[in-house]
C-alpha cells in the first residue's frame, strides 16, 4: 500500500492522558514505531510536541473524542499538520482492543492516507465562535430566569404579563423591585409605569393585587439579582 506520509503519528486521546504513536523510516528500510503515553496537562502536552518533532514528525492525527481534543489540538497546531477525525470512521474497524493498538491503527491509517480530516477552522474563528456560543448560552440561561420569575408571579396572583409587553421592561422591573421590598401598595407601584405604561395605570392596579408571600420575595430578589448580573455580562459582549 502507498506510503503518504513518512513521518507521522496517531493520538488515542482521553481526558486525562493521550497515548501516542509514531511511524518513522528506520536503517534497514522498513517502519519503526515508537509508542508513548503523556498525561493532558499542559506541560506533558509539550513534551508530546517536543517528543514528535525529535522524531521529524509532519502530520498528526488524532479521534474528535468530545472535547478532549481541544487542548491536545491547542498545543500541536502550530507545529504540525493537525487531522481531526471522525471516530466512527476509525471505530467501524475491528480488532483494536487497546489504547495502543488504537494508537498504532490511527497512525498506519494516517501513513497511508486514508483519513479524512474533519474541517477546522482558523484559530480567530475559532475563538468568535466561542464568543458567540458563550453569548448564547446567557441568552437561554435569562430566558430561563425570565420565565421563572413568570412562574412566581403567577404563583402569587400578580398579573403583570398581562399587562406588560415585557415583565423585564424598565417600568415593568421598577414594579418588581417594590414588590420585592414589599411596602408597597398597587396604586402606589402602577405610578412607576413610565411612558405609554402610564396609560394602562388602572389596569396595572389590577394586575398588582395579589398574595405575594415572603418565600416568594426571596426567590424574586433571587431570581433578579442573577438577571442583573446576565444583563452585565451580555453589555460587556455586545461592546
Amino acid at each position: 500500500m502507498q506510503v503518504v506520509y513518512s513521518r507521522c503519528a496517531g493520538l488515542d486521546v482521553h481526558k486525562k492522558n493521550v497515548v501516542a504513536c509514531v511511524i518513522a523510516p528506520n536503517d534497514s528500510r522498513g517502519w519503526h514505531k515508537e509508542i508513548r503515553t503523556f498525561s493532558t496537562m499542559t506541560k506533558d502536552l509539550l513534551n508530546l510536541s517536543d517528543w514528535l518533532t525529535s522524531h521529524d514528525c509532519t502530520h498528526v492525527a488524532m479521534e474528535s473524542t468530545g472535547e478532549y481534543w481541544r487542548p491536545v489540538f491547542n498545543i500541536l497546531e502550530g507545529n504540525f499538520e493537525v487531522m481531526l477525525v471522525n471516530a466512527r470512521h476509525i471505530k467501524a474497524v475491528p480488532g483494536r482492543k487497546t489504547d495502543i493498538k488504537d494508537a498504532q491503527w490511527i497512525a498506519e491509517l494516517l501513513q497511508h492516507g486514508l483519513l479524512r480530516p474533519s474541517f477546522i477552522p482558523a484559530i480567530e474563528q475559532r475563538d468568535l465562535r466561542d464568543l458567540t456560543r458563550h453569548r448564547s448560552n446567557f441568552i437561554r440561561e435569562r430566558v430561563n430566569l425570565v420565565n421563572r420569575v413568570q412562574k412566581v408571579l403567577e404563583a402569587a396572583n400578580i398579573k403583570l404579563a398581562s399587562v406588560a409587553s415585557d415583565v423585564m421592561g424598565v417600568s415593568a422591573r421598577a414594579m418588581l423591585a417594590a414588590i420585592v421590598e414589599g411596602n408597597s401598595t398597587p396604586e402606589l407601584m402602577a405610578e412607576l409605569a413610565k411612558g405609554t405604561m402610564r396609560g394602562k395605570r388602572e389596569l396595572l392596579v389590577q394586575a398588582l393585587e395579589g398574595r405575594v408571600r415572603p418565600h416568594q420575595r426571596f426567590i424574586l430578589a433571587q431570581l433578579l439579582a442573577q438577571i442583573d448580573s446576565i444583563d452585565c455580562s451580555i453589555q460587556l459582549f455586545d461592546q
